[in-house]
């Protein structure tokens, strides 16, 4: 199997660590909304009521530093570098355009 195959089969929504928080919020009594596409970089979840956005992010995709799941593939190492800066900067601009809303953030 091809890493773009592998790549492919990887969704944006219903992951494990996911399903994993959500379970967790839900059990503590907060209600909140999916992917809402009105607000910067449509977190995972939102609770309006409290004004606040949580974004479930994989090691992978969003390239967190210092962190041991995290690899740059050993191919086309340019171009994941490429990509997953354009994504860093995406998550930054999506986070500081909801704190200027007031608008609190929580990454996991």
């Amino acid at each position: 199997m091809s890493r773009s195959e592998m790549m492919s089969r990887i969704g944006p929504k219903d992951t494990k660590p996911e399903l994993v928080v959500r379970r967790g919020v839900h059990a503590c009594g907060y209600r909140f909304r999916l992917h809402r596409k009105e607000l910067p970089g449509k977190p995972d979840l939102m609770m309006s009521k409290y004004r606040s956005a949580i974004f479930i992010h994989g090691c992978f995709w969003h390239a967190h530093e210092d962190c041991r799941y995290f690899k740059l593939p050993k191919t086309r190492r340019e171009f994941w570098q490429e990509k997953l800066l354009t994504n860093s900067k995406r998550d930054q601009a999506a986070v500081q355009s909801l704190i200027d809303g007031d608008w609190r953030v929580l990454i996991v």
